[in-house]
């Protein structure tokens, strides 16, 4: 029964690595993403002489708009893999983000919450910005959207601090309850 158990337990953390193709995937997203950043500026920048200055703008923001999609990706992939699949091995390189020193699934989720969004402000802010182009049923979904996205995001923040709070209260408990070895 131990060695069924045992076995069982393998397989089940093997499984980690099913997330792998996922992983890969998103690095293919984030190539189509490249390729799209590429084409957009390349865009703007053999029309830029006959562009408006609002169209310019609008262009600007497509862009940011890529880039932090870009940005989202890779904290995904680095993030997710680095607490769901397997440890990076990239110790003492100097490119590796400062951020991952310190990442667990809960940094993860505030950390995705808050680039979804500043994707969602960018794509707000550019509708604004065209607003004479899109109806007032657009726009009034477009601000629900965020306004749900920013309270979703401050609701995972405060349960991810209170579940810090909490755990720290225990740790001080078990610390104050354990009798002084002097």
């Amino acid at each position: 029964m131990r060695n069924t158990k045992s076995q069982l337990a393998r397989v089940i953390f093997f499984s980690r690595w099913l997330q792998l193709p996922m992983y890969l995937g998103l690095i293919v997203a984030l190539g189509i993403y490249s390729y799209k950043f590429l084409v957009k500026l390349a865009d703007l920048v053999m029309n830029v002489g006959s562009l408006h200055e609002d169209h310019i703008l609008l262009s600007v923001l497509s862009l940011i708009d890529v880039v932090m999609i870009a940005n989202l990706l890779v904290m995904v992939i680095v993030g997710g893999y680095e607490i769901f699949v397997s440890r990076l091995d990239i110790n003492n390189h100097p490119d590796q983000p400062e951020w991952l020193h310190h990442v667990d699934a809960g940094v993860l989720k505030v950390k995705l919450g808050m680039a979804l969004i500043t994707i969602s402000s960018i794509h707000l802010l550019r509708s604004f910005i065209d607003a004479g182009n899109l109806s007032e049923h657009t726009l009034y979904w477009e601000v629900v959207i965020h306004l749900v996205l920013v309270f979703s995001a401050a609701f995972i923040a405060a349960t991810d601090w209170l579940i810090q709070v909490k755990s720290r209260q225990l740790i001080q408990q078990s610390h104050h309850e354990k009798p002084d070895r002097h």
